[in-house]
C-alpha cells in the first residue's frame, strides 16, 4: 500500500475540472470530520489529498500543454468554479481524436495541431496506476484504444462514460488476464436523475405498486449534452441509462412504456441539468398512482463525488491484487455495471469491499 494514488485523465472537461477543483477543496479537510459532498472522507486507508494527478490527455489546443490546474478552466469548460488548485506540475498532452470529437461540437473543440504521444509510453514514464476516461459520449474507438493503453501501461481503469468496457466479456477477460482491476461503466452520479428514479422504481416494487409507464428526460448546457444532439452517438447512452432504470422493475415493461433519456441541449444552463421524471402506477385495487418531479443539479460536481470514491476502491484493489471487474464498486458507481443490483445491496456489497481483504469470488460475465 502506498500514501498516494497516482491517477491519469482521458479528457480534461467539467468533469475533470469537478474532481480536481475537488481534490483541493477538501485537501485540509480534518481527518475527525464529515465533509459535505463526500460519502466517504476516508476509503479504505485512502483520503482525498491522497490522490494524485500525474497525467492528462486532451486534443484541444486551449488545454495541451497547459498545467492542468489551469486547463481545468479553459474553454469550452463551463462548470462551477468552487476551488482554485496550485500548479500540478501535469502538462495536458495530446490525445489521438480518433472518434472524440461530434458533428455538434466542431465549432466548440479546436483541435491541437500537437501530435499525439505515444500513450501507453506516458502512462509508464509518469507512473500512472489508475486510468480515468471521461471521453465525450459515443466516442467508441476513443473509450477502446485508451482501454488498450491501460492495458500495456499496467493501469486500471475507471469508464466513465457509456462505452461498455468493464461489462462487456471480452474486455472484462482481457483485464483479469492482465492482473488489472477495472471499474465501469458510466458514472453514476450521487444524487441525479439515474439514481433518483432507480429509487423511485424499487419503492414502488417494494411496497406492491405496480409500475405501468415511465419517462425520464433530461437537459443542460453542457458539451454533454450538446454533443448527444447527434442522435448516432446517443445510442449506448440511452441504452445505459434505460437498463440502469428498468432493472429495477419487478416486471419488465414493454418497450414504448419506458423511455430514458437526454432530450435538449439549453445553452445557457450551462453544466447545470435539469431533469423531469414521471411514473404512472396503480396501487390497491387497480387506483392510479402518479409521480412527477423535478430535478436540478450541476451536473459535473455531482458525478465528482462518485468519481473520488471509484478511484480509492480500484487503488484498494491494485493494493489487493485484483484483476477484472470489480462487482461491488462498479455496481454502486455505474449505470451499466456487469452485475444490476438494487443501491441498498450495491452499497452494501462495496462497503463489504472495502472492508475486505478481498472481494467475494463472483463470476460476473
Amino acid at each position: 500500500m502506498t500514501s498516494h494514488v497516482r491517477i491519469g485523465l482521458v479528457g480534461v472537461g467539467n468533469c475533470a475540472s469537478s474532481l480536481v477543483q475537488g481534490l483541493t477543496h477538501y485537501a485540509d479537510t480534518a481527518a475527525n470530520t464529515t465533509p459535505t459532498g463526500l460519502m466517504h472522507f476516508d476509503l479504505g486507508g485512502y483520503r482525498p489529498s491522497d490522490i494524485e494527478i500525474v497525467s492528462a490527455f486532451d486534443i484541444d489546443e486551449r488545454k495541451v500543454g497547459r498545467d492542468v490546474s489551469d486547463a481545468i478552466f479553459a474553454e469550452p469548460n463551463n462548470t462551477l468554479a468552487f476551488s482554485r488548485p496550485a500548479p500540478l506540475g501535469a502538462t495536458v498532452m495530446r490525445g489521438p481524436t480518433l472518434d472524440g470529437v461530434g458533428r455538434y461540437l466542431q465549432d466548440e473543440v479546436v483541435e491541437s495541431d500537437e501530435p499525439p504521444v505515444d500513450v501507453a509510453a506516458a502512462l509508464r514514464e509518469t507512473g500512472t496506476e489508475i486510468l480515468v476516461s471521461y471521453l465525450p459520449v459515443g466516442s467508441q474507438r476513443a473509450a477502446e484504444f485508451y482501454a488498450n493503453a491501460a492495458l500495456a501501461a499496467g493501469c486500471a481503469f475507471v469508464n466513465c462514460i457509456p462505452v461498455f468496457i468493464a461489462s462487456n466479456p471480452t474486455w472484462a477477460r482481457r483485464f483479469k488476464e492482465r492482473g488489472l482491476p477495472i471499474i465501469g461503466d458510466d458514472i453514476k452520479s450521487q444524487v441525479g436523475a439515474t439514481i433518483v428514479h432507480r429509487v423511485l422504481a424499487n419503492l414502488l416494487r417494494e411496497r406492491g405498486i405496480s409500475l405501468r409507464r415511465t419517462y425520464q428526460l433530461n437537459f443542460g448546457g453542457n458539451t454533454d449534452f450538446k454533443n448527444m444532439l447527434e442522435r448516432e452517438r446517443l445510442v449506448s447512452k440511452k441504452l445505459s441509462k434505460t437498463q440502469a432504470v428498468t432493472s429495477q422493475f419487478a416486471e419488465p415493461l414493454p418497450d414504448g412504456d419506458v423511455h430514458v433519456g437526454p432530450s435538449d441541449h439549453v445553452p445557457w444552463l450551462h453544466d447545470r441539468k435539469w431533469a423531469h421524471i414521471r411514473l404512472e402506477a396503480e396501487g390497491f385495487g387497480g387506483a392510479p398512482m402518479n409521480i412527477e418531479l423535478k430535478l436540478e443539479v450541476w451536473d459535473s460536481p455531482n458525478s465528482a463525488g462518485v468519481v473520488i470514491d471509484a478511484i480509492r476502491c480500484a487503488k484498494l484493489a491494485l493494493d489487493r491484487g485484483m484483476a477484472g471487474p470489480l462487482i461491488g464498486p462498479s455496481s454502486y458507481f455505474m449505470k451499466s455495471p456487469p452485475e444490476q443490483f438494487t443501491d441498498d445491496e450495491a452499497r452494501l456489497l462495496t462497503a463489504d469491499f472495502i472492508r475486505s481483504a478481498s472481494e467475494p469470488v463472483r463470476q460476473a460475465l
